[in-house]
């Protein structure tokens, strides 16, 4: 059987109600998110917890310290768990994700968490890249609506324009299908 590793990245306070960086629905995707990390932690199987630190405070959101950067109350990360701390988009850079997910003999990793257009999207790309076989679970992530040259791109085109593309880099599935 495929060993398999969650990779939960930025559920993070900026990004919901109130936050420095707030997208559109996080709590669904936060919902879809807190039901993989109970099947995983049901089944024994790794879970990996991503933390975006911005190491520029005039960044605006995720300044060490702050409120904003601390991971969400309602995710349950145990003693075994690592959490791994990234300043970069791609949670391989510069981290030790690699080499944690060498040590469990990971094959298969189950993304989720947000930005889908940012972090969800060079993480899940690197993963490919790097031979593993990700699983992206497009409704446990979330981003917000951009703008480029005065037009304004909402944030359900960004998530489906994204989760679109990535299907060349992952097998996208939905929350209810993967736990099938």
């Amino acid at each position: 059987m495929t060993k398999q590793a969650l990779i939960i990245i930025d559920i993070q306070n900026d990004y919901f109600k109130g936050g420095n960086m707030e997208l559109f629905k996080p709590e669904a995707a936060l919902e879809n998110v807190l039901k993989l990390e109970q099947r995983f932690k049901k089944d024994n199987q790794p879970i990996l917890y991503i933390q975006h630190i911005n190491e520029d405070s005039n960044a605006g959101f995720f300044i060490e310290g702050t409120e904003g950067v601390e991971l969400r109350n309602e995710l349950n990360p145990s003693e075994k768990d690592d959490i791994i701390v990234k300043h970069y988009p791609n949670s391989f850079l510069d981290t030790n994700l690699q080499s944690k997910l060498k040590e469990l003999d990971a094959e298969q990793l189950v993304i989720c968490g947000m930005m889908t257009h940012m972090c969800i999207d060079s993480t899940t790309r690197a993963a490919a890249e790097l031979g593993y076989q990700p699983i992206l679970i497009e409704d446990a992530t979330a981003t917000r609506s951009l703008e480029y040259s005065e037009n304004k791109v909402n944030a359900e085109q960004v998530q489906t324009s994204f989760i679109a593309a990535l299907q060349a880099f992952a097998q996208v599935e939905s929350t209810n299908t993967f736990l099938k």
